[in-house]
């Protein structure tokens, strides 16, 4: 019976919440005012936040009130909102109800003074986020906010030392990102000692100085800190090994000296000290405690043999780079089961390879190259089948390959090269269906090249210069891309045409071998190709005229001769008009159409993936996850996201939607329904580089911080050992070239296209505008905008410039930006990703969608094209995409309103195109 009346009054309680909105879901009329007040001062075009359309506050984008009441405000953010003025700021302090402000991602350049003595006042406030801004100056003083828990400054350019500013923050639990990614300098102060709540404490990315204070040791509640990246000095404290609740502590990229603390480790599961100048040697219990799962003491100073002991629950052991010398066997490989990741680069290391390592069952990655190991390659090396890299190079390794190598399935590096390998290379590297780099150049190696090499269809770069082959040279994988070096081997006969439908191979070394006969033109059209190699051989006849951007090196072949020789009378006119056609050509308006035909042969097309598969769904196992973190905090997003799940999708080829040369995008469901872009990064040599997966997570990090409709951002990544795995929100109308160019074309009239055209820009707005550095695109084109629906686009691959090192790219022409089509003219001198260079690209974007035309069409570039016929403004309408302009009048006038700013955006010389603020603000007065 009480139970029934309980439930009674339930259900009587709903009633009233439910059907009386008006008593009990009204915010006070004080506090109503004040948001209708915030809103009028907030300036941006479209606000989400308009009285007008929505007279409830509680129900605004960023607007959470108490509930159920919701009678008063508990949570306001509007990161994202293009905030640049900061007056309004000190109107929300009047909400004394107010728990959590968040005005991350904006263009804030200050704060006013009134913001801090009037907000310090609401004793509720328990979280500040003023993150990725553009704040400058030195960090402000917080009076009161005694209930303040959270405050995060981070990514912005604020500066000046860190003093008292702080003092008052007693209830301070989260200085968490709080201060990353600033100009801060001077030292740490030791006050920081007495905020004994801390739990979380980033000061990375400034140039702080001196010492870490030994009062830090006082904070024991602190969980994680952060030090990386300053020019802190000194000793590392040993007051951080009585920190019992301390998990992480990375002080990497900063110049303390010394020795380690030897307890340092004893509560720790995270400890990054790489890049440092610390001296002597590993403690003997150092990686022994059982929480210890991650290690980073590489580029240091370190000296002596590696400890034996170590604990069983070891992910990641890195320890290249130092002075570390004695055999690696004394570690005791049997307790390591857990262990994924191991680096001894770049040491004094001795002996042979230990046996026993095969069995580190989950090993993923082995990195023992240059040191002084002996001995043959153990068989039991190759019981390690989850291993994905593989790096031996500079030892002084002998004997056989064996033909067990073949067992490492999963390898997608292979790297044993100069050591003192003989024998053949073995038929068994069939079975490397993965295999992106094969290295094995610098040993003794005889016989021919295994046909079974042809099968390695994932293979990007191959090398097996100086070694002793011999034989035919079969046909190689046709995705081959980065080098093909065969030099320095016995090779004869004539250069065989095995190597003609390389389209995508930059380097081509065939130099110090015995290649006869004469140079074939098929090699002419490997239409990727930055430089050929043929000296050194018995190459004779006339050398073909290759493109001026392939560089050719033909010496020591006395057989071979230049194409001019042939006419010794008429030579020098020759040299006359040739001199004349290229003073011709270097007037005319900064050789666009030579730049257009140097990119049409050195650009990637993204491409729909066809549907033939080189290997079956059955044949491919998940990639073995290192690492999955998520990026955003939506709570839907983070209960949708099944890594394993992904990891399953992205085995199975049918699942994949869009490839690009960087990427390849799959579609993947998950359990609950929903469906994810997962996009995997190609690692390569122009990726950063294996073991650098820190630099990466950082700059992937900020990306998921950013918040725009019309941008794609990352909402989680995994990593493997050799790809990194970023999740999108699904776009389901797919890409805009598909959708401009394809069967569906018809259906985006000028409104369609209008707000793509708008929303890509403002996308673009967002990105070059963002507070912590402005972010580029490396590939801007029609395929790399993806649509939710016909009229909501979003600008995609904004993490390649970030992941992109072109310094690291073998031919550094092909990591420029850019599809056919869509590359400024200047790219082809300057080699600099640019903002001048992303508005040409969106200018070509709007071309396509004011012509209908594709960026390339009969190998002429839209933009060249229109440039030439619209010379005379009167003739410019018949540029336009005729099935939509006809539609009306004020159709055609808004299209030749939108061309003037495409033309602007076009323009040959990059000093005079709009920024992309103005570029938006022309877009929205065209209508």
């Amino acid at each position: 019976m009480r139970s029934c009346t309980i439930y009674s009054l339930y259900l009587l309680i709903n009633f009233f919440f439910c059907l009386y909105p008006l008593v009990f879901c009204q915010l006070t009329s004080n506090q109503t005012n004040i948001m209708i007040n915030i809103s009028q001062q907030l300036d941006i075009p479209s606000s989400p936040w308009n009285s007008t359309k929505e007279p409830n506050p509680c129900r605004w984008k960023g607007v959470t009130c108490n509930i159920p009441l919701n009678n008063s405000i508990v949570s306001l953010s509007l990161s994202g909102f293009g905030l640049s003025t900061s007056k309004f700021l000190p109107m929300f302090c009047q909400i004394d109800s107010l728990q959590y402000l968040n005005l991350s991602n904006n263009f804030l350049v200050s704060i006013p003074d009134e913001f801090f003595n009037s907000c310090g006042r609401i004793d509720g406030l328990k979280s500040l986020d003023f993150s990725n801004n553009k704040l400058v100056g030195s960090l402000p003083t917080f009076h009161k906010f005694v209930g303040l828990e959270s405050l995060d400054f981070s990514f912005n350019s604020l500066s000046g030392s860190i003093n008292s500013q702080l003092n008052d923050l007693s209830a301070l639990k989260i200085l968490g990102l709080v201060l990353s990614k600033n100009n801060f300098s001077g030292p740490i102060p030791t006050e920081i000692g007495i905020y004994q709540n801390l739990v979380r404490i980033d000061l990375s990315f400034n140039s702080l100085s001196g010492q870490i204070p030994a009062s830090i040791g006082n904070l024991t509640k602190l969980q994680v800190l952060i030090l990386s990246s300053n020019k802190l000095t000194g000793l590392i404290p040993a007051t951080l090994s009585s920190i019992t609740t301390l998990r992480r502590f990375s002080a990497n990229q900063n110049k303390f000296v010394g020795s380690i603390p030897s307890n340092i480790t004893k509560f720790l599961s995270i400890l990054d000290l790489s890049y440092n100048n610390l001296i002597g040697g590993i403690p003997w219990d150092f990686l022994s405690p059982s929480n210890l799962q991650t290690v980073d003491l590489s580029y240091n100073r370190l000296e002596g043999p590696i400890p034996g002991r170590m604990s069983s629950s070891l992910i990641r052991l890195r320890l290249g780079s130092n002075s570390l010398s004695g055999p690696i066997s004394s570690i005791d490989f049997a307790s390591l089961k857990n262990l994924m990741y191991l680096e001894l680069e770049t040491n004094s290391f001795t002996g042979m390879i230990p046996p026993e390592i095969g069995s580190c069952s989950k090993l993923a990655l082995l990195n023992l190259a240059q040191n002084q190991l002996n001995g043959t390659l153990p068989v039991e090396l190759f019981n390690l089948t989850n291993l994905q890299v593989l790096k031996l190079q500079l030892n002084k390794v002998g004997g056989e390959i064996p033909s067990q190598i073949g067992q490492l399935r999963m390898l997608s590096v292979l790297n044993i090269s100069w050591n003192s390998l003989n024998g053949i290379i073995p038929s068994s590297i069939s079975n490397f269906r993965n295999l992106v780099n094969l290295n094995l150049q610098g040993n003794n190696l005889t016989g021919p090249i295994p046909d079974q090499i042809s099968n390695l269809n994932s293979l990007l770069e191959i090398q097996l210069g100086e070694n002793k082959l011999s034989g035919k040279i079969p046909s190689m994988p046709l995705n081959l891309q980065i080098s093909l070096n065969l030099s320095s081997n016995l090779f004869e006969g004539p250069i065989p045409k095995a190597l003609s439908g390389l389209d995508s191979l930059e380097i081509l070394d065939l130099s110090n071998n015995k290649f006869s006969g004469e140079i074939p033109d098929f090699l002419l059209g490997l239409s990727s190709l930055t430089e050929l190699i043929l000296s050194n051989n018995m190459l004779y006849g006339v050398i073909p005229k290759f493109s001026q951007h392939v560089s050719v090196n033909t010496s020591g072949n006395p057989g071979l001769k230049n194409a001019t020789t042939n006419y010794p009378v008429s030579s020098s006119k020759r040299k006359e008009i040739a001199v004349t056609i290229v003073i011709t050509l270097a007037a005319a308006a900064l050789a666009v159409g030579v730049v257009a035909v140097i990119f049409l042969l050195i650009s990637r097309h993204l491409y729909k993936v066809k549907d033939a598969q080189t290997q079956s769904w059955q044949e491919l196992s998940p990639p073995r996850i290192m690492q999955g973190n998520f990026l955003t905090a939506n709570g839907i997003h983070r209960s949708n996201i099944d890594f394993a799940k992904a990891m399953e999708v992205v085995a199975n080829p049918a699942k994949v939607v869009l490839k690009t040369r960087f990427s390849t995008y799959y579609k993947a469901i998950m359990p609950s329904g929903a469906s994810y872009y997962v996009k995997k990064l190609n690692w390569s040599d122009k990726i950063f580089q294996l073991g650098s997966h820190d630099k990466f997570e950082q700059e992937l990090e900020v990306l998921g911080k950013l918040s725009n409709s019309n941008v794609m951002i990352p909402l989680a990544y995994v990593l493997t050992v050799d790809s990194a795995y970023l999740f999108y929100e699904f776009a389901p109308k797919g890409t805009l070239y598909d959708i401009l160019h394809g069967s569906l074309k018809n259906s985006l009239d000028w409104a369609s296209r209008y707000s793509i055209a708008v929303g890509v820009a403002q996308g673009l707005a967002f990105l070059h505008g963002c507070a912590s550095s402005p972010i580029l695109l490396l590939d801007l084109s029609s395929r790399s905008i993806v649509l939710k629906s016909l009229k909501e686009p979003q600008v995609g691959d904004i993490e390649l410039c970030k992941v992109i090192d072109p310094s690291k790219s073998s031919g550094s022409l092909s990591t420029v930006a850019g599809s056919v089509g869509y590359i400024p003219p200047e790219y082809a001198y300057t080699m600099r990703v640019t903002m001048a260079g992303n508005i040409y690209s969106f200018g070509v974007i709007l071309l396509e969608l004011l012509t209908g035309k594709p960026a390339v069409s009969e190998g002429t570039e839209l933009a060249k094209w229109v440039l030439s016929n619209s010379v005379r403004p009167d003739k410019r309408d018949h540029i336009l995409d005729f099935s939509i302009s006809r539609a009306s009048l004020v159709i055609r006038n808004q299209m030749l309103a939108v061309l003037k700013v495409a033309l602007a955006c076009v323009c040959v010389s990059p000093e005079t195109r709009p920024k992309m603020k103005s570029v938006l603000r022309m877009l929205l007065n065209a209508r």
